[in-house]
């Protein structure tokens, strides 16, 4: 099946979870088929759209991993190409110059609404035959009666009935075309065959699809998702933990997480919930979308996220983890070979244990730092750093000093010494901890140890005993 698809934002604003969802849609859709994917920045409100916005939703796209196989276009860049297709529709009489002023129009509709009736444009100039002129705008002949319909992949036969709509604009006063002509002159000269957006563009798919008829030109599949709401089934906002893309970015989620956790919002593969984007790719057939709007949960998604956390290779996250790092003891920027590994190693450790980059960068920073530089919890020091505290670390020491830096071996020492000692490990382990790490928790100790390695850990063992008494 032959799919082209596009996502087309608006540079208003950055790429929020809404207009991410829809773009991963059609980038799965694509995929699936092995079609094109189409990036468009639908830019021509001249006042709103901002550059730095545009640099944030193509910025955003990169991180998320959908490339475009075609853009992106700009539709500012566009106009010749809309006047020529505003032409057309004039030459084949299916559109028609209006010299009817904003403030007529309007009481036209007003008067409309006053009888009961359908506010729109009473069409006065529709036979007319005006030509361009000042204040003139181009307008639709639409159908008198008729119905339009169509068939949407998620909601299934969609219609309404002519007289509900009326002659729109298609072409303004200044020269610019509106949201609808633009869109479907652009969707036409494209190729798109698939459409998915959100449903609030139902309303504007029966205009869309007037356009296309007045063209002649074949519709394409139109499937409109419902809107992405809050747990309390409210509109989604920031009060919901909703953000930009770019926010979850800085946040430390990846990029492979959010595109598991939004397609989940609002499509299904049996009871599947966790997928590689492979396995996307290979499921995501446009068929089980939701027609009920999906809750977003910012706990699952950190959920999913500290799974493809797992579930990612140790070096791989040691490259994305760098970003997050303080350097300001340290600098990881520069780390390669012996460093690279090390780095790897304390990745390796701690992913099981951390949710995204900024807590794994937070949780992997005491084993990278040297022993000179380490901090200690002071709540921790004063409980493990006794009299009994200081006695352990210096037998467990004495033992670290011969004994082999393989996690077997040590972890084989600490059980000598609690066997010779008699000690429970609940006497050694803050202490050990505390010399080790500067704080409580994490991974065995015969682990740390390892990843250390002796002369460091030797290192950090003699600084714990210097310390003096909190």
């Amino acid at each position: 099946m032959n799919v082209v698809t596009r996502f087309a934002p608006s540079p208003t604003g950055h790429l929020h979870i809404g207009g991410a969802r829809t773009a991963v849609f059609c980038w799965l859709l694509a995929r699936h088929y092995n079609g094109k994917f189409l990036l468009r920045v639908e830019d021509t409100d001249r006042e709103r759209s901002k550059q730095e916005y545009t640099d944030s939703i193509l910025a955003s796209m990169r991180w998320l991993g959908l490339d475009s196989d075609g853009g992106p276009y700009y539709q500012s860049e566009r106009m010749p190409f809309y006047k020529a297709c505003v032409d057309r529709l004039l030459a084949s009489g299916h559109a028609y110059w209006c010299s009817c002023p904003p403030e007529d129009v309007e009481a036209m509709r007003e008067k409309a609404r006053a009888e009961g009736k359908k506010p729109r444009y009473d069409g006065r100039c529709r036979e007319l035959g005006l030509g361009p002129g000042p204040g003139r705008v181009v307008r639709l002949k639409a159908p008198l009666n008729g119905e339009i319909k169509y068939e949407d992949m998620v909601k299934g036969p969609l219609s309404v009935a002519a007289e509900e709509l009326d002659d729109m604009v298609l072409y303004r006063s200044d020269n610019t075309p509106t949201y609808n002509m633009a869109v479907v002159a652009d969707d036409v000269d494209m190729g798109v065959t698939h459409v998915l957006r959100g449903d609030d563009h139902v309303n504007n798919t029966f205009k869309q699809i007037l356009i296309y008829q007045a063209l002649g030109e074949k519709l394409p599949v139109f499937a409109h998702v419902p809107m992405i709401l809050g747990p309390d089934r409210q509109k989604l906002s920031k009060r919901h933990g909703a953000k930009a893309v770019i926010e979850y970015e800085k946040d430390g989620l990846l990029p492979s997480a959010i595109l598991n956790y939004l397609v989940r919002l609002g499509w299904s593969h049996g009871d599947q919930e966790l997928f590689t984007v492979p396995e996307l790719i290979a499921a995501f057939d446009g068929h089980n979308l939701n027609s009920s709007p999906a809750g977003f949960d910012p706990e699952k998604l950190l959920w999913v996220n500290a799974h493809h956390m797992r579930e990612t290779p140790a070096a791989a996250l040691a490259e994305q983890v760098i970003p997050f790092m303080d350097n300001a003891n340290l600098d990881l920027t520069a780390l390669a070979g012996t460093d690279k590994a090390r780095l790897t190693i304390a990745v390796s450790l701690y992913q099981p244990r951390a949710d995204n980059l900024k807590d794994l960068a937070a949780k992997i920073r005491p084993l990278l730092l040297s022993s000179e530089h380490l901090e200690y919890d002071p709540k921790l020091r004063a409980k493990a750093l006794t009299d009994e505290g200081r006695a352990h670390l210096a037998g467990l020491a004495e033992i670290l000093e011969t004994a082999d830096f393989t996690e077997q071996a040590l972890a084989e020492a600490i059980k000598s010494y609690l066997d010779t000692t008699g000690a429970a490990f609940k006497a050694i382990g803050p202490v050990m901890r505390l010399a080790l790490l500067g704080v409580s928790g994490g991974p065995e100790l015969a682990a740390i140890m390892q990843a250390l390695g002796k002369p460091e850990t030797l290192a950090r063992i003699r600084r714990a005993l210097a310390l003096p008494a909190a």
